[in-house]
């Protein structure tokens, strides 16, 4: 799966509260539509190597999700996603206080 195929992914969620609504990285500044939004980033490789070669190229990538409340139904529809999208997940959340809202992480492997 490519970074494209991600992103139409994560815009095809059926949740009428952010489809298209999906960054790379960060939406411009000025720019960010209302809360909820998703953007993703590709942070490092976790590569296989075989034979002193980089055999398969392993991204790690971070959705983030960003939400005014705390919302399970929506982290649930993005989780369903990933799920049918065959990616493992693991999530972690915080709370930026100086911006009055969480951010859920999803970490993938493509």
């Amino acid at each position: 799966m490519t970074l494209k195929e991600l992103k139409e992914s994560l815009e095809s969620i059926d949740d009428n509260a952010y489809v298209g609504k999906v960054a790379y990285r960060a939406f411009p500044v000025g720019k960010a539509p209302k809360l909820p939004y998703i953007c993703y980033l590709a942070t490092s490789t976790n590569n296989f190597f075989a034979d002193n070669k980089t055999y398969e190229v392993i991204q790690e990538i971070n959705i983030e999700l960003y939400t005014a409340k705390k919302s399970e139904v929506t982290e649930q529809m993005l989780e369903s996603k990933l799920d049918e999208l065959g990616l493992g997940w693991n999530k972690y959340e915080q709370w930026i206080s100086s911006e009055n809202f969480y951010e859920i992480i999803y970490t993938i492997n493509l």
